[in-house]
């Protein structure tokens, strides 16, 4: 992997090299937090990269595609914050090491698997500039969905206090993916949804089917499969070509690659 110089004092600490299924993963921390970057066998030019925001390696078979055309894997944990403010920063703190140590492309393709789908949406919408395309599973875009409807879950509890919110902010609560979804379209990032329309964890009608809506109303530059009958999980499809080739579709007029 190529290392480019950078003027941040943010540095990946304690870089080890290990195996990833035949390819090298780097391995590091960024501001006390897990890291790590998987190279392909041959980058493409540009270096282009996958930035999973949450479940890296679950339900794979697009990033895996990707990697095997040239295209790198990325993850930087920030679990359990629900895409708040304060871990879009620390994903921030992650982007500027990727780009300035490590030399990738100046804008991943974010993918969104479920709940984060709020780290993809919130980073694309704070950082228009250094995002790419936008790949979203099975997502959660409204909290008061998910994990909202389950009132008394650990997951709801921590996503109050993640935002600083109670169950009755939720008239007037605009921080939500399916809030940004237009300035998404407007920022000119495409963006790619599959799910299931029988989600019983997250609700397809009030998350991906309103964010679509959303996101058509201002540009035509989304694409959705929806799988009938399925629930959650699983994610993603077992034949991957219809997002590998909307991702590679937008990749050169976004920047994501050369």
């Amino acid at each position: 992997m190529t290392s480019n110089s950078t003027n941040s004092e943010l540095r990946a600490v304690g870089t080890t090299v290990e195996d990833w299924f035949g390819h090298k993963q780097y391995t590091f921390t960024v501001s006390g937090r897990s890291s790590l970057i998987v190279c392909p066998e041959n980058p493409l030019p540009g270096n282009p990269w996958v930035w999973r925001t949450e479940f890296f390696s679950a339900f794979d078979t697009v990033d895996r595609a990707l990697l095997d055309r040239g295209w790198h894997l990325a993850y930087h944990q920030v679990s359990d914050m629900y895409g708040n403010p304060e871990s879009v920063k620390m994903l921030h703190e992650f982007y500027t090491v990727a780009t300035g140590e490590f030399g990738l492309s100046p804008r991943p393709a974010l993918f969104g698997f479920s709940r984060g789908a709020l780290y993809a949406v919130n980073y694309a919408t704070a950082y228009p500039e250094e995002s790419g395309i936008l790949y979203l599973d099975a997502p959660v875009t409204d909290i008061f969905v998910w994990p909202g409807r389950f009132k008394q879950s650990v997951e709801w509890e921590q996503c109050k206090s993640c935002y600083g919110i109670t169950d009755e902010d939720e008239p007037t609560f605009r921080k939500n993916p399916n809030d940004m979804a237009e300035k998404n379209a407007r920022d000119g990032i495409p963006c790619f949804i599959c799910a299931g329309d029988a989600d019983t964890v997250v609700d397809f009608e009030a998350c991906g089917r309103v964010y679509y809506k959303n996101y058509s109303a201002v540009s035509d530059k989304i694409s959705m499969i929806v799988k009938p009958g399925c629930d959650h999980h699983p994610h993603s499809l077992s034949d991957p070509a219809p997002i590998v080739e909307f991702i590679e579709k937008y990749a050169v007029e976004r920047g994501c690659r050369l």
